[in-house]
């Protein structure tokens, strides 16, 4: 059975990204369809899988990483507005294949993703 996870490592202070709000939005035309939000655990990742079984399909996808929040609460001092508040990750997903990981590696300034294993 197929299944998307992430997880998110915060650069800046080389450690998990923990506590982040992430969303995961299919993409539906011009329309996201909220799928579900989660937060991170201590280790930057999530404890289940965020789309699997009958509502993992093939598709365009939109995992929304809520980054500035993470920075802020961490005591970061962000310009206003911040360069990066919410990372916007928009990829496809084949459901034949089983496994999709779309790990974020973020700081205030950049980020960077690749698909996983």
């Amino acid at each position: 059975m197929g299944r998307l996870t992430t997880h998110v490592l915060d650069a800046a202070h080389g450690c998990p990204g923990s506590a982040i709000t992430v969303e995961l939005y299919r993409v539906e035309g011009a329309q996201l369809q909220l799928l579900t939000r989660v937060v991170t655990n201590h280790d930057g990742r999530c404890d289940a899988p965020i789309l699997q079984g009958d509502d993992y399909r093939s598709g365009v996808y939109q995992l929304h990483f809520h980054a500035g929040d993470y920075y802020r609460a961490r005591g970061v001092q962000l310009p206003d507005p911040a360069f990066l508040d919410v990372v916007v990750l928009r990829f496809g997903v084949d459901a034949g294949q089983e496994h999709y990981h779309v790990p974020l590696l973020i700081s205030p300034y950049s980020y960077s993703t690749y698909r996983g294993s």
